[in-house]
């Protein structure tokens, strides 16, 4: 066989891969493998035996060397030829390698140091990374704009006008905020803001790397520090951008900083800065704050007291000495202090090694300066602030643009109000005069402490609230007395059973014993019940009432007085309890809740239950919604809710006004004025006569509870509804288990009644509020349901009538006059009537003759006006002090039937 024969083939182009082929195939067939290559010593190129090459890499080195690979005769390329150049072959195996744009994996390095960059490709990737970066850079800051401040940085204070239109105050919001001129911020604040919060800000272009570095630095190592946002980055976030937390918004935040420090002077950035933060206590901005900390403008803070604010604007929650445990239990008063003076400390001393302060200037202020107690806005003392949470709790609550507390707190709005600037300070000016005069804490501090008075005014056309007197002052007495307040209403809640009974009617006893019985009876307010203190009370079946304890139920009057057989609206005109509770349980206690609610009362300030003492008041509606209930009387049943804001505008525009809402038919009219009619009465010959007006008709009761711990009296005129309430109650106290006291021997008197200092406050305010009006009257009431005898009082058999006597004498008998046997009266006549025959709805007509008495001194007589009435000790009648005689004739002259006669 030829030696060409054996010749393994010889590649036909050159390179790596050529030579890879080359060192992998056997040189020859006498060629021995061996695991070692070519022997130590052996030509490389000798005839018939080639290198063996150990891998890739082998073939690589080779293949740079320009080792061909099998040429028998030597020289490069695989092929025939010499050392001078490529053989027939012409192969590519000796050529420098192509290099590649990027060497990455190098290829002059084997295993993991291929992965390693070297340093020129280090250099090179960072500079093409700051350079992008600067490049975007440039571009995002030329795109960029300054924003406009928004308007929560600006927002004024909510305007709230009187019912004409003027002011009364600019507050209501969160934003408490009066604008400073650079001018007006004094130089230590100034001071004190740049050494706490950025060293730096008058060089600097907006923003600190640095400072960002060093924040991030002390706060690893717990240091207390400045923050690493410059005064310029937190004027940008606090004015122009959102709050929330992204990584867009923060880039935003350094481009806008750039921008306002390159752009905006350094002065307009510290004074929008200084304007706009927040510094707890309502209060934005410095003068705001100024205020709520030291009461004084701005520009009169020392450097200590500076220092301070600079302190609470890194948090208000945790360096407010006066704490804030509702936001964080950690927030107390003791650990705030001790936070605020640790950094008004450091802060006084950053200032000194910052040259802005001179250690002698430092020397000054050794001690933390005097903070002011925590208390509201001082515009809103008096009766404006009880004014200003009404109507915007009247606005959140009925508005239907979803207009929250959050978005009123915004501010930017202008509520018109129904509150009457005259009436409100007449109405304080009421209340004031009866407190100075008659409570005094340090002459009597058992019985006159605590000591409150709250008052509403409503409008029974509208039922719009025209004036309020909430308490003492809305900075000092934070509850509104005006409100609900847990004060229970009395004898004042009575005129709702006797409207329940004249619309719904007594139950018939003999009708299905259930409580919404269809068979009943429209009672009249001539109807008669027993008047007799400690009085079973009974079902309206007839069988005892009797409590969880299965107790039988006395009720007793006010003093424990006594009246008998007692028709409802003389009832009324003493205040007798005993008629009343045994009427609400004829008529039931659902029907009477339903009544009042209808009139305007909130059904979550009713007692629940069927208890007997519901009819009596043991309920606690507020003032406002009380006298608010009796406008629905005044004006003849038309019930309207109570309102306090009229109007709200924003930006110029009108953006919701007031609908009224009412209800006409809430009472049948011939209902609510036979209510008016009896209501006259109390206030002309009963227990109301304090709250005579002359020349005006006045309706109204008073109302005293059990304990004397509250009194009431609550009275119209066709043109206004008032409720005044007295009370005792330490509401400033920490106790949760608050309770309202007596108020037996407060004011010098031995019982507080609502015929004294309530009655007295709501004339007086009532004199003042409508003069200038021209008076008005009720309208006539149609008569009305049937004369019952209900609680145990029985109709009387007919008696008989004596005939007709001569002209009596001027001087009465000392003794009894002898008088024939009388006839035998009509069924129809009233009993004890006589003479002239009455209409039983005509209220003026008297009858003659006196009522029957008897020997024990029953009152079945007139009443004496000799003597006037009081809510304990009403006046005794004409057939009382005659029957005590030994009286057949009901006491002679004066005396009057139960129902009729002369007063």
């Amino acid at each position: 066989m030829s030696e060409h024969r054996r010749k393994p083939p010889q590649p036909q182009g050159g390179g790596r891969a050529a030579a890879r082929k080359a060192a992998q195939q056997p040189s020859g067939r006498r060629a021995a493998p061996s695991s070692h290559g070519t022997a130590a010593g052996t030509p490389s190129g000798s005839y018939g035996q080639e290198p063996s090459y150990g891998g890739r890499a082998e073939a690589r080195r080779a293949a740079q060397r320009g080792g061909g690979g099998g040429g028998r005769r030597g020289g490069g390329g695989g092929g025939r030829g010499d050392q001078e150049g490529p053989g027939r072959g012409r192969g590519r195996g000796g050529q420098p390698q192509k290099k590649r744009f990027i060497d990455y994996p190098r290829s002059a390095k084997y295993g993991w140091k291929r992965f390693v960059p070297s340093w020129k490709q280090v250099t090179g990737l960072c500079v093409g990374f700051v350079g992008a970066l600067m490049a975007a850079g440039s571009i995002a800051y030329a795109m960029v704009g300054i924003p406009e401040v928004h308007a929560t940085a600006t927002a004024q204070n909510n305007v709230y006008l009187w019912d004409n239109g003027k002011p009364m105050v600019a507050t209501g919001g969160e934003f408490n905020r009066q604008e400073l001129a650079y001018e007006k911020i004094p130089e230590a604040m100034r001071n004190a803001v740049i050494s706490a919060e950025n060293k730096t800000f008058e060089d600097d272009p907006g923003v600190d790397p640095m400072g960002i570095l060093r924040a991030v630095a002390n706060m690893a190592k717990g240091g207390n520090t400045q923050g690493g946002s410059t005064i310029t980055q937190q004027y940008v976030k606090n004015s122009m951008l959102d709050q929330e937390q992204t990584l867009g918004r923060k880039v935003r935040e350094l481009l806008v900083s750039i921008k306002v420090g390159d752009e905006l002077s350094k002065e307009k950035i510290m004074a929008g800065y200084l304007n706009v933060s927040y510094y707890g206590r309502g209060a934005y901005g410095l003068q705001a704050a100024s205020r709520a900390y030291f009461d004084k403008d701005a520009d009169d803070l020392n450097p200590s007291e500076c220092a301070f604010l600079a302190a609470v604007l890194k948090g208000a929650t945790y360096f407010d000495p006066a704490g804030a445990e509702a936001i964080d239990p950690e927030a107390t008063p003791a650990k705030n202090l001790k936070r605020a003076k640790d950094r008004w400390s450091w802060i006084l001393n950053e200032e000194v090694k910052d040259q802005r302060l001179t250690q002698e200037q430092r020397d000054k202020y050794p001690e933390f300066p005097k903070v002011q107690p925590l208390k509201k806005n001082a515009q809103l003392s008096g009766q404006i602030g009880y004014l200003v949470d009404l109507a915007k709790a009247n606005f959140i609550n009925n508005n239907e643009l979803g207009i929250d507390a959050e978005k009123l707190s915004k501010g930017g709005y202008v509520i018109q109000t129904t509150f009457n600037k005259e009436k409100v300070d007449r109405l304080e000016k009421a209340v004031k005069s009866v407190y100075d005069k008659k409570i005094d804490p340090k002459k009597r501090p058992k019985y006159d402490t605590h000591v409150q008075f709250g008052g509403a005014s409503v409008s029974p056309k509208d039922g719009a609230i025209v004036a309020v007197y909430g308490g003492t002052d809305a900075t000092k007495h934070f509850t509104n007395n005006a409100d609900q307040t847990g004060a229970q209403v009395g004898s004042t809640f009575k005129p709702f059973v006797l409207a329940a009974a004249m619309q719904h009617g007594k139950r018939d006893p003999g009708g299905p014993k259930v409580q919404n019985s269809t068979e009943r009876t429209l009672v009249s307010p001539k109807s008669v019940y027993n008047g007799d203190d400690k009085l079973k009370i009974k079902q309206y079946n007839g069988s005892i009432w009797r409590n969880e304890k299965d107790e039988e139920w006395l009720q007793t009057n006010d003093g424990h007085e006594s009246y008998g057989p007692i028709d409802l609206r003389e009832a009324m005109r003493v205040s007798a309890n005993s008629p009343y509770v045994q009427l609400g349980m004829d008529v039931g206690i659902d029907k009477v809740r339903t009544t009042a609610m209808d009139s305007g009362l909130l059904e979550s300030s009713l007692a629940k239950g069927d208890n007997p003492s519901f009819s009596i008041g043991i309920s606690d509606p507020s003032a406002i919604r009380m006298a608010g209930a009796y406008a629905t009387f005044a004006a003849s049943g038309e019930q309207n809710e109570p309102y306090s804001v009229k109007e709200v505008k924003k930006g110029g525009q009108t953006i919701w006004q007031h609908k009224k809402k009412s209800n006409p038919d809430a009472i049948p009219s011939n209902v609510a004025d036979n209510v008016t009619e009896v209501l006259k009465n109390v206030v002309d010959k009963g227990t109301g006569s304090n709250a005579k007006i002359p020349g005006r008709e006045v309706a109204g009761k008073t109302g005293t509870t059990d304990g004397n711990k509250s009194a009431w009296f609550v009275g119209y005129t066709p043109e206004l509804s008032t409720a005044i309430d007295m009370y005792r109650l330490d509401d400033n106290a920490e106790s949760k288990q608050r309770a309202f006291l007596e108020m037996f021997g407060t004011g010098g008197e031995k019982k507080i009644h609502g015929a004294s200092f309530p009655s007295q406050i709501w004339h007086d305010y009532m004199v003042d509020a409508l003069k200038g009006t021209t008076p008005s009257t009720f309208p006539v009431p149609e008569p009305i349901g049937e004369t019952v005898w209900g609680g145990g009082a029985k109709s009387p058999e007919p008696t008989p009538t004596a005939p007709p006597t001569q002209a009596p004498s001027e001087k009465p008998s000392e003794k009894p006059s002898k008088t024939p046997p009388p006839a035998e009266t009509s069924p129809q006549e009233t009993p004890g009537g006589g003479g002239e025959e009455c209409d039983p709805f005509d209220w003026e007509c008297h009858q003659g003759n006196g009522g029957t008495g008897d020997n024990n001194g029953s009152e079945n007589g007139g009443q004496d006006p000799g003597r006037p009435p009081t809510e304990t000790q009403p006046p005794p009648g004409g057939g009382q002090d005659g029957g005590q005689n030994g009286g057949g004739n009901g006491g002679g002259n004066g005396g009057g039937g139960l129902i009729g006669g002369s007063e």
